[in-house]
């Protein structure tokens, strides 16, 4: 799943620039780097988000429990560690311990390709698996082929995330919405802000926003065993069967009908988001990992979220991974670092600063917001209601994603012409995989 940051320097050649600082790690040199006195340590997330906050929070901790060790935080962007992640730990200038995407396209083809460090005996010992949910397990382990939920742990996640609907309570105050139970009310309410001259969605057309809108409307028409299907390969997918046909029909009617502006082809996830902020739509259909952010942004409106009306599948699934390179240099260091990040303390300041920590006591989160969140997700989770994202099943399936949405929105492709657009190159994964 692609993910909206704050501004970062970004592109290969920047990262290339950087690598050079990274390499020079005076890391020790035994097997697992038990006398290393350096920690490097790569994750995206922004200092003010729920995980900024906690993990920087954990590094302090780190740092107490281990004098003597210098932590080298390097803090890159979504971009830059998506579309160099081979490159990097492949080679000498890999940190000890970075924060990556999971799924069967990212974690699941490094882990294939064996660029990750087998954390399943860490898991067993330092009691991670215990504190996972099996459903939030199906991303921390992988196949020999690289596929999730089986074999070994390869990650581990501290936190959890889903989409959601986040809404401007005093614009739909002010149009007299109330907040819709089902996926016809959604429409009624979406209608009646078009009719009154107000684009209902703000949406990021040029990253993962919009393919995430179309997922939750396939999700409306679906059940485990489609989901199961899609993403781990458990049977063939019909793309011209109901739930892909009625999304990709339903978010095109979405366009025509207005709530969904045509220029938002072009706009990024960061600029969903601000508009938002700044009360300009009065809806806005994304993750989780936002509601930390608008807690501390949004100043002049009161808002609130709910669950896609009517759907028992959501997008969502345990947060990103901890993930520690096989060339890591200090890799006892890092199994040290994602402990610490289990722990209550940090685990409560996640919650409390808006996250969706995975291993917390409720009674530790005091804001009643932030307990909706969790609670939702908790729903969401024991449920087996958690479907994972679009892009999942197929290396470099987010761009295919992203262009074939694109045509949607600015009415160059047909909802059938982009199904066959986006069938093909997961079909061809497949084949790959001789199945």
């Amino acid at each position: 799943m692609f993910r909206p940051r704050t501004s970062f320097a970004v592109g290969a050649l920047i990262l290339a620039a950087s690598l050079g600082l990274t390499a020079c790690s005076d890391s020790g040199s035994s097997d697992e780097g038990a006398e290393a006195k350096t920690l490097t340590l790569w994750h995206y997330e922004g200092p003010t988000s729920a995980m900024g906050v906690a993990w920087n929070r954990a590094i302090e901790l780190f740092k107490a429990s281990h004098p003597g060790v210098e932590v080298k935080f390097e803090e890159k962007s979504f971009e830059q560690i998506q579309q160099n992640a081979g490159m990097i730990l492949n080679s000498d200038s890999a940190p000890d311990i970075l924060e990556y995407n999971k799924g069967n396209a990212t974690a699941g083809l490094l882990s294939k390709q064996g660029l990750l460090t087998d954390l399943t005996e860490q898991a067993g010992e330092r009691g991670w698996d215990k504190a996972l949910s099996p459903s939030l397990q199906t991303t921390t382990r992988y196949d020999d082929d690289g596929i999730m939920g089986s074999g070994k742990i390869f990650g581990i996640p501290n936190y959890g995330e889903y989409v959601m609907v986040y809404y401007n309570k005093d614009l739909f105050a002010k149009h007299e919405v109330t907040v819709p139970t089902t996926l016809a009310e959604f429409e009624t309410a979406l209608g009646t802000f078009t009719k009154a001259g107000v684009t209902p969605l703000s949406v990021g057309g040029a990253e993962y926003p919009a393919q995430q809108i179309l997922y939750e409307l396939a999700l409306s028409k679906s059940n485990r065993a489609f989901v199961d299907d899609y993403q781990l390969y458990k049977n063939k997918v019909d793309f011209h069967g109901p739930e892909l046909t009625f999304g990709a029909q339903a978010f095109a009617d979405w366009v025509a009908k207005g709530y969904i502006a045509e220029n938002s082809a072009g706009i990024k996830a960061e600029d969903m988001g601000v508009a938002f902020t700044q009360g300009k739509f009065p809806i806005m259909i994304s993750g989780s990992w936002w509601y930390g952010r608008f807690a501390t942004e949004i100043k002049n409106f009161q808002w609130g979220t709910f669950l896609f009306p009517g759907n028992t599948l959501h997008p969502g699934s345990s947060g990103n991974l901890w993930v520690v390179p096989e060339k890591s240099k200090a890799k006892s260091l890092a199994y040290d670092f994602i402990d610490i990040t289990m722990q209550p303390e940090v685990q409560a300041l996640l919650g409390n600063s808006g996250g969706v920590p995975v291993a917390a006591d409720p009674s530790k989160i005091t804001d009643e917001k932030n307990r909706e969140l969790i609670a939702n997700f908790a729903t969401i989770s024991t449920g087996d209601g958690l479907a994972f994202y679009p892009d999942w099943p197929a290396p470099g399936y987010y761009d295919v994603l992203v262009g074939g949405v694109q045509g949607l929105i600015n009415g160059s492709k047909t909802p059938e012409k982009m199904l066959d657009e986006i069938a093909k190159p997961y079909h061809d994964n497949l084949a790959d995989l001789g199945k």
